[in-house]
């Protein structure tokens, strides 16, 4: 195959410059003049009309060839990745050699004429370019943050177009916030507060204020979900954080909030002496990473919270010390907390606008919060993280015992349960949910027995379960991967959460009791 390689006159470019609002259909008459190549796809023939008797002859260049065959296994993916950094053929081009320079000063001028000539007929009908522009929904541009974007859209507005999205081939669909609301509980829609819902609320309020919690029932009542109103409080007794006696509560949270600042005192500085170097670094790489498409942990008095709480848990439990992941699971009680002390939507709030004992509450809250999870997972952080890959094999025993289907698709194409189960495990899925899926999920661990050591296995296993037909459907090692790391749940909500629980918890009653189930 050969490949001509032209740029464009510098006599364009000028014209051009001076014509900043020149429709994408023009410039594509350009496109047989600047072919450049692309590897991986079929470059375009070059038009003859076009090119004829102005195209010097140059070498020859050997083209990468092209791969007709997706990889189907591990090891054909793990061959054929190594040829995308063969570039050799594209790196020896010398694109100064006169070759590369030559091109017929009529054409470039006959070309650049007839953009501005087709230009200036397209500016003569202004009233259509403007309606044109003018109807293009807001729901087109893209969304950083969902606080006050609609995801639905008139259905009229879907029939005028911008002339560009005429050229392309798939229809055009609603744009996804990139983060969704925090506080929407429910994707489907359905009003903030049932009376069922206030129904609830009440029982929650009246089991809390009680002298002495009834921590069993209480554990009952939030199985299907906890009220935003009262999840602070029911979390921090559900971790074993607050004591069930209401008389001990302020002096428990006075005296642990002035411990851990007492661990920031003493520990916190040691941050930059040798031996503590490398575990500051990775956490202070890591935090800026944790949620990058919420605004609320973009916030650089936030990231500093975090850099405290992760520092002084690493010192504390030398054992696992820093493992990435954990960052993570900061997130959802730093954001329950804060939800405690702010009416709005969270993801968006300036925590600046708070005063310095709140934010002193909230950090102190999460971390001994998040320190109570952790004693119960530690060994998923330990050396060689042994609690993770026991899990990953139970997750491969119990699903090969569900759906054999599945887990011999798997094997057919070498996928492993390691490669995409591991995050699961190391990051309790909140790389797979919505930030408020899961927030939903944590109130119904918090309310199992061994929830985030145990449960969380089945919890795993439906959610794979969930997926069978597009697991099913891909039939190549590298299609599975990706779907299995991508997979769709960003309109997720209360709904979605509920009947993926109450599939773990089938799971669990079939299996938990009787391990011999799921072993062969």
């Amino acid at each position: 195959m050969q490949t001509s390689y032209m740029p464009i006159h510098p006599v364009v470019l000028v014209l051009l410059r001076r014509t900043s609002e020149v429709d994408q259909e023009f410039c594509s008459l350009l496109s047989p003049l600047r072919i450049q190549p692309v590897y991986g796809a079929q470059h375009p023939p070059l038009d003859p009309r076009l090119t004829k008797n102005f195209i010097k002859e140059r070498s020859k260049v050997n083209a990468v060839p092209l791969k007709t065959k997706k990889a189907s296994s591990f090891h054909e993916f793990a061959r054929n990745t190594s040829d995308a950094w063969d570039i050799g053929d594209d790196e020896e081009e010398d694109f100064s050699s006169p070759s590369f320079q030559t091109l017929n000063s009529k054409v470039a001028l006959a070309t650049a004429a007839q953009v501005l000539e087709n230009h200036s007929k397209l500016r003569v009908k202004p009233e259509r370019s403007q309606s044109t522009t003018s109807d293009v929904p807001a729901s087109y541009k893209v969304i950083k943050s969902s606080s006050d974007a609609q995801l639905s859209r008139n259905s009229s507005d879907t029939c005028l177009r911008n002339p560009l999205h005429k050229q392309q081939s798939l229809p055009l669909r609603p744009i996804i916030p990139l983060v969704a609301r925090i506080s929407d509980q429910n994707a489907s829609g359905a009003p903030p507060m049932t009376v069922r819902e206030k129904t609830r609320l009440e029982k929650f309020r009246q089991l809390l204020s009680s002298h002495n919690t009834d921590l069993d029932e209480l554990r009952k009542c939030s199985w299907p979900g906890v009220p935003r109103e009262v999840r602070p409080i029911t979390w921090r007794l559900l971790s074993g954080y607050l004591p069930a006696n209401t008389e001990r509560r302020k002096l428990t949270l006075q005296r642990k909030r002035e411990e851990y600042f007492g661990f920031i005192e003493q520990y916190y500085d040691s941050r930059n002496e040798e031996h503590h170097q490398d575990t500051y670094r990775q956490i202070h790489i890591d935090i800026p990473r944790t949620n990058p498409l919420i605004p609320l942990f973009q916030q650089p008095l936030v990231q500093e919270i975090f850099e405290r709480i992760l520092f002084i848990w690493a010192i504390r439990h030398p054992a696992s010390g820093y493992v990435q992941g954990i960052n993570d699971l900061v997130t959802p009680f730093f954001v329950v907390f804060l939800s405690e002390y702010v009416e709005e939507d969270v993801e968006n709030f300036d925590v600046t606008n708070l005063s310095q004992d709140v934010l002193r509450s909230i950090e102190a809250d999460s971390f001994w919060c998040m320190s109570k999870l952790l004693d119960g997972i530690q060994d998923n952080y330990t050396f060689a993280q042994p609690g993770i890959q026991k899990k990953v094999k139970a997750l491969e025993e119990l699903v090969s015992r569900i759906d054999e289907q599945v887990h011999n698709h798997f094997r057919r194409y070498e996928v492993e349960y390691l490669q995409f189960a591991f995050r699961w495990m190391n990051n309790l899925l909140m790389r797979e949910l919505p930030l408020r899926c899961t927030i939903r999920l944590w109130d119904t661990y918090q309310s199992e027995p061994e929830g985030f050591s145990h449960f969380h296995l089945y919890v795993c296993a439906a959610f794979l379960i969930k997926w069978r037909k597009e697991i099913l459907d891909e039939e190549d090692f590298q299609g599975l991967l990706m779907l299995l790391q991508n997979l769709p749940t960003i309109h997720w909500g209360n709904e979605e959460i509920g009947l993926l629980l109450a599939e773990a918890y089938r799971l669990k009653y079939m299996f938990a009791d009787a391990p011999n189930h799921y072993r062969r």
